[in-house]
């Protein structure tokens, strides 16, 4: 189990400082296992629920600018409440995440936790939060002008370009084809191969 000056360490490093207090006081109401991962592409971090172990386990990504690490980190911290109080067999995602969450979120929907331009979105966002909050496209746009790798001028969103268009990402080129929610079905142009890609990958158009 963490001890506190650790956990204080770790959120030294990814959150906005204003937020650590408050974070620092979720823990200690229910301790949980922490931990900051590498990068994942299929998820921005997630919650471990284990029969065997008294405390369960959360993980974030290490990349995640401060405002995304504490939205991330809310987001997760409100599984673990909403299990322990309405049990285990509740949608991970229905109507008692989204209370808890919600709940959770509300001390931190001010500018002292978020600049205004994350906050409107992220207000309108929570009114009926997401299982992902890479689904709000809106948010998601105004949060990633705050990524700690912004590096190429030149990427754009996915979700930006029209079907039909070709774009380059990892080093591959493909052509944009139809969007399935989160995510876009996309045609490697050498391979021909078919690969769902999310709409807020930042790619090259080409």
């Amino acid at each position: 189990m963490l001890v506190v000056s650790h956990l204080e360490v770790l959120f030294s490093k990814h959150l906005p400082s204003a937020a650590i207090p408050y974070c620092i006081s979720i823990w200690k109401d229910q301790p949980f296992h922490f931990k900051v991962t590498s990068s994942r592409k299929t998820k921005l971090g997630d919650f471990r629920y284990r029969k065997d172990q008294k405390f369960q386990t959360i993980t974030l990504n290490s990349d995640l600018n401060p405002y995304q690490f504490l939205l991330t980190l809310i987001h997760e911290v409100a599984h673990l409440h909403a299990f322990q109080k309405f049990g285990y067999s509740i949608n991970p995602h229905g109507k008692e995440w989204k209370s808890t969450f919600q709940k959770l979120m509300y001390p931190f929907l001010k500018e002292d936790f978020f600049p205004t331009d994350i906050l409107i979105p992220l207000k309108n966002h929570m009114r009926s939060p997401k299982a992902s909050s890479a689904a709000d496209l809106f948010l998601m746009k105004e949060m990633s002008k705050y990524d700690l790798n912004n590096k190429a001028e030149n990427q754009v969103f996915l979700s930006d370009l029209k079907p039909g268009n070709h774009f380059i990402i990892s080093g591959r080129k493909f052509e944009k084809a139809e969007t399935r929610r989160t995510r876009v079905i996309c045609v490697e142009v050498k391979s021909g191969k078919k690969f769902l890609i999310a709409l807020m990958a930042k790619v090259i158009p080409a």
